[in-house]
């Protein structure tokens, strides 16, 4: 567990909008309600609510969101 929540510190949300389709599935199993979709009809993420808990990456059909992990400057 303690390996998951480092995880989360050294992650962030990527969303690739040209392999979103809009469906949607991400928004409805976002238990923070950090997605929504743009005026364009692509999953867009509200960085102040989004945990990083990855229900959204395992969730869409797509595989157009991902979490990576931060890059650190120097």
């Amino acid at each position: 567990m303690v390996q998951a929540k480092r995880k989360k510190v050294n992650s962030e949300l990527d969303i690739n909008r040209s392999w979103c389709k809009g469906c949607g599935i991400c928004i409805a199993f976002c238990p923070k309600e950090a997605l929504f979709l743009d005026k364009t009809g692509k999953a867009k993420t509200s960085h102040e609510k989004c945990t990083i808990c990855g229900i959204c990456e395992t969730f869409c059909p797509d595989f157009a969101i991902s979490l990576v992990e931060r890059r650190l400057s120097n």
